[in-house]
Formats: structure tokens, C-alpha cells, sequence
């Protein structure tokens, strides 16, 4: 069969189409399995505390990540402008992944070490005008008034143990002790200041080992 006969076969180009694309697919990401650096957390990676939990869970459902993304590609114009690069092991303990794919807004994924304090933050989630001048961003002041009551906090954790994040039982326990009355605002600002956190700890472990290594 020639490939004149395959384009004029719509049924067959189709199913040959998908199966090409699978083995393209299988060839690309099965192999990625077997890698350290894509299968295991960074040095210095912690699975999220309660409060951190909490203000994830309401940054995807107001919609952040869909104007964010949170995966600095290795091109120098954004490592300049947000930071190193991403590393696979920096996601082991996100479910789901919010990689993104627009950005209306900045990448966020190194925002936490970007010394904005939490009073900017706030300043900037009440009004982003204010501290932004030409923000687009939508106000999300209501968030001040919007209390937690921790009843699912260890519920959700208890599931993502299933899933490999190695969360205790003593965490669980404590759960909704560190999230109730807490505001949903105080929860989103923890959430984005621990964002890059563990790349700086892996940077000084590093550096630490490398200076030992030198002695």
C-alpha cells in the first residue's frame, strides 16, 4: 500500500495517525519514569502544612493558576525575569499540577522568594492597583472576611497520602487546629509565599555540601 492509498483512506490515515502519536508518546514519557530527577522531591522539599493546603485548594478555585502559571521554562528571558528554571522534583507532592499554559499574569512558581512580604500581599490581593498600578487583576478583598473551619483540612490530607504525599498522623491530627478561624486570605498568602521555598533550600543544602566536599 502506497501512501497515496492511506490519504484517500480516512478511516485508516486516522487510526495510523493514532499510532504514531502513541508511539511518539510512549517513547517520550515512558522513559521519564525510570529518572531520579523526575520521580523523586528535591533536597529540602516538605509536603504542604495545613494553612499552605488550604489557601492551594483556594487558589484553584478561584481561578489563579488559570492567569498564573507556575513553571519557569529554561529560556533566558524568564529566568531573568522569574527566576531558575523548574525542577520536575519540585511537583512530586502536587495534585494536580498547576503548570499553566496563559499568562495574563506572571509566572508565580518563585514567587515566595521574591521578599514581597505578606502585607503586600494582602494590599495587593485587596487592590492590586495599589501596589501594581497597571494590574488587570481582579480584587479579591472578600477573602478577608471568609473564615476556615478545618473540618475537611485532614480529610484532604489523608487522601493525598494515598497518592505518596507522606503526610503523619500527628499532621492529620493537628490539622484542623492550624487552619480553624483562620482567614481564607491569611491561607492564600501562605500558600504563595512557600512557592520557590524548597528550590532555595535545595540551593543551600548544595552549596552547603559542595563547601564540605572543598574542606
Amino acid at each position: 500500500m502506497n501512501h497515496s492509498q492511506i490519504e484517500k483512506n480516512v478511516g485508516l490515515m486516522a487510526i495510523l495517525v493514532v499510532v504514531a502519536i502513541s508511539f511518539g508518546g510512549l517513547v517520550e514519557i515512558v522513559p521519564l519514569f525510570g529518572l531520579d530527577e523526575t520521580s523523586d522531591p528535591i533536597e529540602g522539599l516538605e509536603p504542604y502544612t495545613a494553612l499552605q493546603l488550604e489557601g492551594r485548594d483556594i487558589y484553584i478555585r478561584e481561578g489563579c493558576h488559570v492567569c498564573h502559571t507556575q513553571m519557569v521554562r529554561p529560556l533566558r528571558a524568564e529566568v531573568e525575569r522569574f527566576g531558575a528554571p523548574s525542577q520536575a522534583g519540585e511537583y512530586i507532592y502536587d495534585h494536580p499540577f498547576l503548570w499553566g499554559s496563559k499568562r495574563t499574569g506572571p509566572d508565580l512558581h518563585r514567587v515566595g522568594t521574591r521578599e514581597y512580604s505578606d502585607e503586600w500581599h494582602r494590599k495587593h490581593l485587596i487592590d492590586p492597583r495599589s501596589v501594581v498600578p497597571k494590574s488587570n487583576m481582579p480584587a479579591f478583598a472578600f477573602l478577608l472576611d471568609a473564615k476556615l473551619d478545618g473540618k475537611s483540612t485532614a480529610a484532604k490530607m489523608k487522601a493525598l497520602t494515598r497518592v505518596g504525599v507522606p503526610y503523619t498522623e500527628e499532621d492529620m491530627k493537628g490539622a484542623k487546629e492550624a487552619v480553624e478561624g483562620k482567614s481564607e486570605m491569611t491561607a492564600l498568602i501562605a500558600y504563595l509565599q512557600n512557592l520557590g521555598q524548597a528550590y532555595r533550600k535545595t540551593q543551600v543544602i548544595q552549596t552547603r555540601q559542595k563547601d564540605e566536599a572543598n574542606k
